[in-house]
């Protein structure tokens, strides 16, 4: 008599519910569910199943790859009939760079989807920038896989390019502060290491943007230049809000 596996089992209907969910928060269902499973399986997890080198997600994160700069070239094209080649090149990197695309993935907590080895998981690979921005290419490749460019592109206009000057702030964030602690403040911005936490191979760095003695803005990050991007993205937001006030 076939005695099923229950612990398979649960563990399969837990990752159905989780992709589930996932579909309700992007707006999107799959009609081949595989896709998503594949867009959400990282290298560590098909590794440590001994799965085919082809059933994580580096294929799919190849395809939207190439549908996100296509896309994101066109809205940009078509928004800023003014600017020159260099600068629509400088405002799509801005937009497509890791540290964005991990921002927007943050905002549908795409992390918490993801199937990661337990080594990977274990050293904070849900939030790390490198994975969850790979995972949001590799998403938007299986939309377009799915539901064709059209589906794909909503996705990238409503989790993407919904705010555009946001995320160019984001980006140019070291030097946005620089020229705004230039002009407006007599001591000079720095940053300082506060602290770092993990193995070697999975440190996190968390960094203070400074105007002398005073902190304006904390970040973390995987390196300390991604901690200092944060930071000063912070500080930014912090200084704005003081100049709304007065």
């Amino acid at each position: 008599m076939f005695q099923p596996n229950i612990e398979w089992s649960v563990c399969t209907l837990r990752k159905e519910h989780m992709f589930a969910k996932l579909e309700t928060v992007i707006g999107y269902t799959f009609q081949n569910k595989q896709l998503l499973k594949q867009a959400m399986t990282h290298s560590s997890y098909s590794n440590e199943q001994r799965l085919s080198k082809v059933s994580n997600n580096e294929r799919l994160e190849f395809l939207g790859d190439a549908v996100l700069e296509l896309v994101s070239s066109d809205y940009l094209y078509h928004q800023y009939p003014d600017l020159p080649e260099g600068e629509l090149t400088k405002l799509r990197a801005s937009m497509v760079c890791e540290p964005t695309l991990a921002l927007c993935a943050l905002d549908i907590q795409l992390g918490s989807y993801l199937l990661l080895g337990k080594g990977e998981d274990a050293t904070g690979g849900r939030s790390r920038d490198s994975i969850t921005s790979d995972a949001m290419e590799a998403l938007i490749g299986a939309i377009y896989e799915d539901g064709g460019f059209a589906s794909a592109k909503e996705f990238i206009d409503r989790f993407v390019l919904n705010d555009v000057k946001n995320k160019k702030l984001f980006y140019d964030s070291k030097t946005i502060l620089q020229e705004i602690v230039q002009r407006d403040y007599k001591e000079p911005l720095h940053y300082e290491l506060m602290g770092e936490s993990g193995p070697d191979h999975a440190k996190t760095f968390e960094v203070c943007a400074m105007i002398g003695e005073k902190v304006i803005g904390q970040g973390t990050g995987r390196t300390k230049k991604s901690a200092q991007q944060k930071a000063a993205y912070q500080a930014i937001l912090l200084l704005q809000a003081a100049g709304d006030e007065d």
